[in-house]
């Protein structure tokens, strides 16, 4: 099992001190006691999958009532929300959010207190939107505009809703800044839009 697999089953961890290439080289690496293959770490990462066998069909349950009902207060409060990728075949505590003429930088400096993302951690250095979202077929404006929500274990239902309301908040602030989403209420067709840069 590689690092990054085996991460994703809470294994014993520990910070290393250097500063990572995460989150754009804002926190350190972590790295696993199971790392260079140390015996510790092993036998945690074993106990780890155990628990997992054990309590993942409860655990799973659980985060897929959370993540539709941050889905369900999200979606139905805002329009021109798209979801991103299969609902139906995806991980229980993963949820990714198109906002229509909303940029996703904007987005998570607005929410800046809550741990979301807007890409994977491996290409967070860059401001290219996603390419896994553009080979869904997602264009340039919905994947610059998506967020990727992560629900775990220790989540709870208020802090499901205190997300959803801050999210539902910033973006209709955003919004109201943004001259494309007001001409797209009024029905203007944007494609159609000949820009000034466009013009020379």
């Amino acid at each position: 099992m590689d690092e990054g697999r085996g991460r994703a089953v809470c294994p014993p961890q520990e910070s290393a001190g250097a500063v990572g290439s995460h989150s754009r080289r804002r926190r350190p690496r972590t790295r696993h006691a199971f790392r260079n293959f140390e015996r510790p770490g092993i036998v945690g990462l074993g106990k780890a999958c155990s628990l997992c066998h054990e309590e993942m069909p409860q655990e799973s349950k659980k985060l897929s009532g959370m993540r539709d009902r941050l889905r369900d207060k999200i979606m139905g409060a805002l329009d021109e929300t798209y979801i991103n990728g299969s609902y139906d075949h995806r991980l229980p505590g993963n949820l990714n959010i198109s906002f229509a003429y909303v940029e996703g930088e904007s987005l998570l400096m607005g929410i800046n207190d809550i741990a979301v993302s807007s890409g994977s951690a491996c290409t967070s250095a860059t401001l290219e939107p996603s390419y896994v979202l553009k080979a869904l077929g997602a264009g340039d404006d919905l994947a610059h505009s998506s967020i990727r929500f992560g629900l775990g274990r220790f989540n709870t239902d208020a802090e499901v809703d205190y997300v959803a309301d801050r999210v539902i908040e910033t973006v209709s602030r955003l919004r109201e800044l943004s001259p494309l989403y007001e001409m797209a209420k009024e029905g203007i067709d944007l494609k159609t839009v000949k820009w000034a840069a466009e013009a020379h």
